[in-house]
């Protein structure tokens, strides 16, 4: 399951989010903002930045991805927690 970094205000997020839509809802949303050990984590794969959304699948990373990489990746996995709002 797509586990998504995100925060809130960053227009890259919510243009995931959006064109994402209701297949969003099978992915794993995580503040940065809320969570130090999820911005540690990505700071890990983007050179010491807190750069979102950046997108887990298993082992493989991306970071402001096409939103095409995500929904692909969607329509194989099922369930999932619905997306936070993002503000």
């Amino acid at each position: 399951m797509p586990l998504i970094y995100w925060r809130p205000g960053c227009t890259f997020c919510v243009r995931l989010q959006l064109v994402l839509g209701l297949a969003g809802r099978r992915a794993v949303w995580v503040n940065v903002r809320r969570d130090p050990a999820a911005a540690a984590g990505v700071r890990s794969v983007n050179n010491g930045k807190v750069t979102v959304p950046t997108v887990f699948v298993g082992e493989v990373h991306r970071t402001n991805l096409a939103p095409a990489w995500v929904r692909e990746r969607l329509t194989v996995i099922g369930g999932g927690d619905p997306p936070p709002p993002l503000d």
